[in-house]
């Protein structure tokens, strides 16, 4: 357990910050089943959205957003 004053505030601060990101992750993880339940424009968009604002809120990376999203939208796109 923390000692100091300000390390007992950092613990306080990491597990709202530890809940927020979880369910900010789980947000864009229910996004992405329910493309991959029903292929759709309309989901797929829902789930950049939400893959989008993980990655600029910073729970997610920028190169793993993107590499959901291309993975996502292969899914979608016509083969050659």
């Amino acid at each position: 357990m923390p000692i100091t004053k300000s390390a007992i505030k950092k613990l306080r601060a990491d597990e709202k910050k530890a809940g927020f990101n979880k369910a900010t992750k789980t947000k864009a993880k229910g996004a992405i089943d329910a493309f991959k339940s029903a292929l759709s424009v309309e989901t797929l968009a829902k789930a950049f959205s939400m893959v989008d604002k993980a990655a600029k809120k910073g729970v997610l990376k920028k190169g793993k957003a993107d590499r959901i999203k291309a993975r996502l939208s292969k899914k979608v796109s016509p083969k050659k």
